[in-house]
């Protein structure tokens, strides 16, 4: 038996593939309140601070507690990096000049005017201590030494150094410039937290031929 089939008519039918073509592209393009519609990109998140809480953890600092500062002439000492106190942060800066030194030192506590007399500058006990207000922050000196503290919340931010070493202006913009590190600076900052590989040890009784075993040969006579 032959089965007719029903044609649809060319004017009809175009009609037809118009609709079905304009939804998918609907669909796929995104149409306002779709769920197929397109998200805006999440942002980025805050590698640097990730990696200077990571650092700053490995050491024994409170992230919260490094920051950095710079001063014209002065480059940072490295080794001198380090924790203060319980979780507290230090480090110095060098003039490679005058061999001068700028200390920053950042501990959590406060800073008034009753209790500044009290707090020794440059951590030396015992000695007299004189303070200023100078803007925000005060101007201490004691003990051949003078320091610029900085009252933040619940640390206090102090860059210190000998009194006929730094001039006061020099000490004040530098304290003045201590903020929290970006990535880069975070980099050259803080050590790594990841291990130093192991460097091989080189023997020199390894002949260069064989199987590398140790030369024990015994000349004569032993």
């Amino acid at each position: 038996m032959i089965r007719h089939v029903r044609v649809l008519p060319v004017l009809l039918l175009t009609p037809l593939l118009l609709t079905a073509c304009g939804s998918e592209k609907a669909g796929a393009g995104g149409a306002p309140g779709s769920p197929s519609a397109a998200t805006p990109a999440a942002a980025a998140p805050d590698t640097g601070a990730g990696e200077l809480r990571v650092r700053a953890q490995a050491m024994g600092v409170a992230p919260e507690l490094v920051y950095v500062t710079e001063a014209p002439g002065f480059t940072l000492a490295q080794q001198s990096v380090g924790v203060l106190g319980d979780d507290g942060f230090s480090a110095t800066w060098v003039d490679g000049g005058t061999n001068a030194l700028l200390r920053l030192a950042v501990d959590r506590g406060t800073i008034t005017a009753g209790t500044c007399p009290e707090q020794p500058v440059g951590d030396m006990s015992g000695e007299h201590t004189t303070c200023e207000r100078d803007g925000k922050a005060w101007y201490r000196t004691g003990a051949g030494r003078h320091e610029y503290a900085l009252p933040e919340e619940g640390h206090v931010v102090r860059v210190s150094a000998e009194t006929d070493a730094v001039p006061r202006d020099v000490l004040r913009a530098a304290a003045l410039a201590a903020h929290r590190p970006d990535a880069a600076e975070t980099d050259r900052l803080l050590p790594s937290a990841e291990p130093a590989p192991a460097t091989p040890v080189e023997r020199g009784d390894l002949p260069p031929f064989g199987d590398g075993a140790p030369d024990n040969h015994v000349d004569v006579g032993g």
